[in-house]
């Protein structure tokens, strides 16, 4: 059973003015950053900043990837109201433990709102995501893929300022969001994919965000096992991903990226080439 939801729409953009190198007046767009404070059974549980452009299903990913309800059947309904710059979340019969299993929190690099709770941190070796040859990248997806995103209508193309998740199957792009944060960007690809049942074993996110612990750990909460990214890794990103049995791409962009971890679900053109150290 589904919970029922609002569908609040808000501007994305807000025309600013400006003066440039030359001293010439000139009008550009930029993205509209809000608050928006999540009530659970009426109990203020955080506020996210957000550009607000699903974010219904941001709330719904972002309750499943702190590990506060295991699948949307305990949920009711998500209401937004923009005028109050609020989401509230109604259960079906609550959620036991709730100020215990919310009180310790690690905050993260996350731009806004990156906490995530220590339940989370603390079943990170229970995670177990599918074997590599149910989940597999090709040199020639990579490519697709990529060249599926230099061509992407984007908030960032027009205004910058946001970061971007995709979620592909194949060189198939499934669904695609911008946010202020990248963090709330993949909570939203979540959140749409447990609404629609879409699994995750056989799929790859996109994000335009750096590689943190928190995008390893959050896409690996969702059972997807490989990650590319425009970006670069950091060094936690990096070992968590090595104890997960992710895959890592990064510094993606045209017809240049790196590996970083889980080569063995890479079929790369050519023979990988024999560590030296070996």
């Amino acid at each position: 059973m589904k919970p029922t939801l609002t569908q609040a729409r808000g501007a994305l953009l807000r025309e600013i003015t400006t003066v440039d190198e030359h001293g010439q007046r000139r009008t550009i767009e930029v993205p509209v950053e809000r608050p928006l404070t999540l009530y659970v059974d009426k109990r203020e549980l955080v506020t996210l900043m957000t550009l607000g452009q699903l974010p219904e299903l941001l709330v719904l990913g972002y309750l499943l990837n702190q590990r506060l309800v295991s699948d949307l059947s305990a949920l009711e309904s998500v209401t937004v109201d923009w005028e109050v710059n609020a989401a509230a979340v109604r259960t079906r019969g609550g959620l036991p433990d709730l100020p215990a299993r919310t009180e310790r929190r690690v905050i993260t690099t996350g731009c806004g709102q990156g906490t995530v709770f220590g339940e989370v941190m603390a079943g990170l070796e229970g995670m177990r995501l599918p074997p590599a040859e149910q989940a597999r990248l090709s040199q020639g997806t990579l490519y697709r893929m990529l060249e599926t995103m230099r061509h992407q209508e984007s908030i960032h193309r027009r205004a910058g300022s946001v970061h971007g998740c995709a979620l592909f199957r194949g060189d198939e792009l499934l669904m695609f969001v911008e946010d202020v944060g990248r963090h709330n960007a993949i909570d939203t690809i979540a959140g749409w994919m447990a609404l629609h049942d879409v699994g995750a074993h056989d799929k790859v996110f996109y994000t335009t965000g750096r590689l943190t612990s928190e995008m390893v750990l959050k896409s690996a909460q969702i059972g997807v096992p490989i990650i590319v990214s425009r970006n670069g890794v950091t060094a936690m990103g990096h070992e968590m991903a090595e104890r997960l049995g992710m895959t890592l791409f990064g510094r993606a962009l045209n017809r240049h990226f790196l590996c970083y971890t889980g080569f063995e679900r890479f079929d790369a053109d050519g023979p990988i080439a024999a560590d030296p150290a070996t």
